[in-house]
């Protein structure tokens, strides 16, 4: 099938949701982006953000009934712990008003590459945990952020999500010897005791 020239890109079937649109930023419009990573640079390495209507009861404030599809960015810079980010087709305070609350998500495709021994959490979910002995401790249903290093959140496969039934397994090379993203699989040295 042959693109049509000008067309505008589809939903993208990798997209994951990196940030929400906050608020305008300045007068010129300008809009101001909450990331959902530390390191925003997923942000940075797409020119284009597909918009969603926020899920209901997140904001206060009132918001548009109807966003864009997808903004074309033309410049996004760090501004303390939001992006800046000004967007094709949107030159005034208003029109950036317009998109307060639309979530922002990305192709993964479009992520910049991690490093030797680096990951996205996004990537981590749903992979397999086993202990060096080869039993299954269950798999990644979430990470949490403790500042110095990340910990993985494991739930075993036969229990239900609580709090007495997952695992937090530190995310360090002192427990994790292996992460394989080919395989779906971590294998960690942890005991089932602790």
């Amino acid at each position: 099938m042959n693109a049509i020239v000008g067309a505008e890109p589809g939903w993208p079937e990798d997209a994951i949701e990196v940030g929400r649109v906050l608020d305008a930023w300045g007068v010129k419009g300008w809009i101001k982006v909450q990331p959902f990573a530390a390191d925003p640079q997923a942000l940075f390495s797409s020119r284009r953000w597909f918009l969603k209507p926020p899920e209901d009861g997140v904001l206060k404030k009132p918001v548009a009934t109807a966003y864009p599809p997808l903004l074309r960015v033309t410049e996004a810079k760090n501004h303390g712990d939001v992006v800046v980010a000004q967007v094709k087709d949107v030159s005034d305070r208003a029109g950036a008003e317009a998109l307060r609350g639309a979530r922002v998500f990305i192709g993964r495709s479009s992520f910049p590459t991690a490093g030797p021994d680096e990951f996205y959490w996004v990537d981590l979910l749903g992979l397999s945990v086993v202990n060096r002995e080869g039993v299954a401790l269950g798999t990644v249903a979430g990470l949490i952020d403790t500042g110095p290093h990340s910990v993985l959140r494991v739930v075993p496969a036969d229990a239900a999500a609580t709090e007495e039934s997952e695992r937090l397994i530190p995310f360090v090379a002192a427990y994790v010897d292996t992460v394989s993203l080919e395989q779906r699989l971590i294998t960690v040295d942890w005991g089932l005791d602790y």
